[in-house]
């Protein structure tokens, strides 16, 4: 008989890159022969704090797939529910994902629960252990969480090192995010941006994702004000996890609506292709990072990216060879997106190819398998 893993995390219909990885994840598991699943959120985010548009996807479900919606993150009456339930189905594994001190309650009290049954392993993939925002009740929320698993799984070296200062005898484990490898094939930059309406003689620079403080876009603006080359253009393509009138106001200030190009809606997965094929460079100007789920993306569609030092991601873009790094400020930037145009595309293209090799669905079910001793 299978082997039973159940993945919790957002999942269909709730949208985003989280919810793409633990689908991705699942089919993984299937594919090498677990009995795979995963709980969901009935509701993840209380409306009053959830700073986009809408917490829900527009794109069919997957297909395959078994998703249960079942768990309240607010709801303490369902947290002993669920973890009763899980509790008695007494699946092998459980693969937790851990984004935000705010999911250490419900999450922390589920596994409590489970626990009891003497039998699963709880592995958490720990995307953030110290969140970008701080907020009060981090360190006790997610002190709380982690108490409740047997072993860890990071996708950044920061991550790691934030996880010791909590937690320092449990196993864990460094993994890089696997290629999303989920939204289609490649297709060609013409294709793309006719699809976009975006002209073929524009050098095109990408800001990819969620838009929030940390993610440094205003950083990128400042930058775009410097470069004199007519021909660069930046696309900006997320929805704003803030205040959008701050950025409009800065982008009236330096004068640079002429090189912009917003798409600053919610990009379903169906269209995720088209942003990257129709970039000449993906750019991350991050006051501070973990890992990004930009970067297996860009390695997916073999996209050079232009990267701050902050976290871990000067490991994770070999500079000259899968794109370039630079320090996070717009003068640097700047001069960045100037170097690139110099090398061209087609310099990075032998290093994105071999980087691309270290990001496998296979290594991250390797490790979880072996770390959970299953």
């Amino acid at each position: 008989m299978a082997k039973k893993v159940i993945i919790i995390g957002p999942a269909h219909p709730l949208r985003g890159g989280l919810a793409s990885f633990d689908q991705r994840l699942c089919q993984q598991f299937q594919q090498e022969g677990w009995d795979a699943s995963i709980f969901s959120f009935s509701l993840q985010y209380p409306s009053f704090i959830f700073p986009g548009t809408t917490q829900y996807s527009s794109d069919p479900a997957p297909e395959g797939i078994k998703i249960f919606s079942i768990i309240n993150s607010i709801h303490p009456f369902n947290w002993w529910h669920v973890g009763h339930l899980l509790k008695e189905m007494k699946p092998d594994l459980i693969v937790v994902r851990f984004w935000l001190p705010l999911m250490g309650p419900a999450l922390g009290t589920i596994l409590r629960r489970v626990r009891k049954n003497k039998k699963t392993r709880i592995v958490a993939i720990t995307d953030n252990v110290i969140p970008h925002e701080k907020r009060p009740g981090d360190k006790p929320f997610t002190r709380y969480f982690l108490n409740s698993c047997d072993a860890f799984i990071t996708m950044s070296e920061k991550v790691l090192s934030d996880l010791r200062i909590f937690e320092k005898e449990k196993p864990a484990k460094q993994v890089l995010h696997p290629l999303y490898d989920n939204f289609g094939a490649a297709i060609s930059q013409s294709e793309a941006r006719k699809h976009l309406g975006i002209s073929e003689d524009k050098k095109l620079l990408l800001f990819f994702g969620f838009i929030r403080p940390y993610k440094g876009l205003d950083l990128l603006l400042r930058a775009l004000k410097e470069i004199k080359d007519p021909s660069i253009q930046l696309l900006v393509a997320g929805e704003f996890y803030e205040d959008a009138n701050t950025y409009k106001t800065l982008i009236d200030e330096l004068g640079i609506r002429d090189k912009l190009i917003l798409k600053t809606d919610f990009i379903p997965d169906s269209e995720v292709k088209y942003y990257l094929c129709a970039a000449d460079v993906v750019v991350q100007p991050y006051k501070n990072a973990t890992q990004s789920g930009v970067t297996p993306l860009s390695y997916h569609y073999e996209k050079p990216m232009i990267v701050t030092n902050v976290g871990g991601l000067p490991s994770l873009v070999p500079h000259e060879k899968a794109g370039l790094v630079c320090e996070p400020d717009p003068h640097s930037i700047a001069n960045a997106i100037t170097r690139f145009f110099e090398l061209g595309q087609a310099f990075f293209l032998p290093g994105l190819k071999q980087e691309k090799t270290k990001y496998s669905w296979e290594k991250l079910v390797s490790a979880i398998e072996t770390i959970s001793g299953s």
